[in-house]
């Protein structure tokens, strides 16, 4: 039994650790163990991709515009505010390029992270237009339509609070668009407003919509925690709530969503980060997801738009957010729109695990420290279950020497060997297996606040003390991987010997095979682990003290 119990508490560690040393290689853009390396972006590789076709529309209504060859050529404007340095396409002004200054690029610290871009290498745009409401009207502008950019402002000034840049097409259809992005200080919500002119002598009617276009490349996945971070599509409503869309799926047509509903909302989701169209007036509204072309997809959300009559405007007020996923900026902008940071199969527990870390944070003003007295109150919640666990190790620690002097006497006989320790367990009134309970419990908590560490961007650059500069990489001198090491080493002292000497010597060695592990993990995963540990090394000190068995 002993040796059971042992077998499985070195399972459960070994198996954790593994899944948090996969999840920590996709993190950083390594193949996963369990999964085949995934294609490269053939975007990458060919020539620099145009702007993705739209989605195709519901049966009897006009499809969505694709790029016209040999169009006109276009040009980029570039726009500076607090937060971003955007860059609109006068095609349609969609929005081409996004870089975000406060974030820095995971590989290249020098650079600001790139959301949205159109390249050789990569290709994610925010796209928007009209189309007509039946099949067979006229064209209306759309993203391909050229588009004079209206003279104003392009930089955010101090003291300004808003700046908007507008666009605006040539009549078309019998229809004029002017397009106007609305960036405020200090928000990564951008308020999109759409202005449909009626220039005919004819009511029209048509519909708005809004499309987010990307390349698929996508981190590998793991057959233990699934993706480090979910990265493609997603669509929202109230009926079929969060629903994530995998690029696989959409190459082979098996995209399952909701398509249509009275609510909701579309983005593009990876870690960290979030595209996102919002439009929270209740009206009806389509879904769609579909392949563009190679390594290319897109997923869309068309509005209608009443019926204008001659000489009117009609002006729909919509929300592009693009910028970080700030849990509790995008639970205030959209019904389930923090569902985009993506906490995996442990988001019961995740949510709640952030939620407490990001109310520390709010009293102590320091990430570092926030996880310090999570740790705190977690093991305040888990204390009698691990004061049980540790007296349960504490007797086995008593009773040890009878454990191995009947191993002696009876090595061969490994019957009568068993029954005189269970024999033992049951005059002493131990349970081999009671330390193992409250880790089995323990452990799923464990493995939540691992994604909440990798899930959170409010990591992303978060100070501890000292050397510890950003709580989302690693140690870079090492010294916490070293003191967790120390600290498991000790409680490796004050646990019970194993009587099988091969064992007795694995309970050594693995805390330090585990260790090289720790030095690659995030530091704040690392102060997690080592706070843990003296918090453990306390409670099991001052258990065995009571039972008489400090050495």
């Amino acid at each position: 039994m002993t040796d059971t119990r042992r077998a499985l508490l070195w399972g459960i560690f070994s198996v954790s650790l593994v899944m948090l040393w996969d999840g920590w290689n996709k993190h950083n853009g390594q193949p996963s163990m369990f999964a085949p390396p995934v294609a490269a972006s053939a975007a990458a590789a060919g020539s620099a991709p145009g702007v993705p076709a739209a989605p195709a529309q519901p049966a009897g209504v006009a499809p969505l515009p694709g790029l016209a060859a040999g169009g006109e050529p276009s040009r980029t404007i570039d726009i500076i505010t607090d937060l971003v340095r955007a860059s609109i396409d006068t095609r349609g002004a969609s929005l081409v390029g996004l870089t975000l200054p406060r974030y820095r690029d995971e590989h290249d610290a020098s650079k600001p992270v790139m959301l949205f871009d159109r390249s050789a290498q990569r290709v994610y745009q925010a796209d928007s237009g009209l189309i007509p409401q039946l099949a067979g009207q006229a064209a209306l502008p759309n993203h391909t339509t050229p588009m004079t950019l209206v003279p104003g402002p392009l930089t955010l000034a101090d003291g300004q609070n808003e700046l908007a840049v507008s666009f605006e097409s040539a009549e078309q259809g019998g229809v004029k668009l002017r397009k106007t992005y609305v960036f405020k200080r200090g928000d990564y919500a951008v308020r999109v407003r759409h202005e449909v002119l009626n220039t005919s002598a004819a009511p029209v009617a048509a519909q708005l919509y809004l499309q987010l276009a990307r390349d698929g490349t996508v981190p590998s996945t793991s057959i233990f925690m699934g993706p480090a971070a979910f990265t493609g599509p997603a669509v929202y409503t109230d009926a079929a709530k969060f629903q994530k869309i995998d690029f696989a799926d959409i190459e082979k047509s098996k995209a399952d969503h909701e398509k249509s509903a009275d609510n909701g909302w579309i983005a593009m989701v990876q870690h960290h980060f979030v595209g996102a169209w919002i439009f929270n007036d209740k009206v009806a509204r389509s879904f769609q997801t579909k392949r563009e072309g190679t390594n290319l997809y897109s997923v869309a959300m068309t509005l209608p738009v009443d019926a204008i009559a001659p000489g009117a405007t009609k002006t729909v007020e919509t929300m592009l957010y693009a910028g970080p996923q700030e849990e509790n900026k995008l639970e205030a902008l959209a019904p389930g729109l923090e569902l985009v940071k993506d906490y995996g199969w442990v988001t019961m527990l995740a949510k709640p695990l952030f939620w407490l870390l990001d109310k520390l944070h709010g009293l102590i003003g320091n990430w570092g420290w926030s996880i310090v007295a999570l740790v705190v109150l977690l093991k305040i919640a888990f204390y009698w279950l691990n004061a049980s666990a540790y007296r349960s190790m504490g007797k086995m620690k008593a009773v040890n020497p009878k454990i191995m002097e009947i191993r002696e006497r009876h090595k061969a006989d490994p019957q009568k060997m068993q029954q005189e320790m269970m024999r033992i367990y049951r005059e002493e009134k131990v349970n081999p297996l009671g330390g193992c309970l409250p880790i089995l419990i323990q452990m799923p908590f464990f493995i939540a606040l691992y994604s909440v560490l990798m899930a959170s961007v409010e990591m992303r650059g978060a100070p501890w003390i000292g050397w510890i500069t950003d709580l989302s990489v690693q140690d870079p001198y090492y010294i916490l991987p070293a003191l967790m090491t120390v600290t498991t080493l000790f409680q490796t002292w004050l646990n019970p010997t194993p009587p099988d000497p091969v064992q007795a010597k694995m309970m050594w060695i693995m805390p330090l095979l585990f260790s090289v592990m720790f030095i690659f993990f995030p530091a704040g995963l690392v102060l997690y682990w080592f706070v843990n540990n003296l918090l453990s090394i306390a409670q099991q000190w001052m258990i065995n003290r009571q039972l008489g068995l400090n050495r």
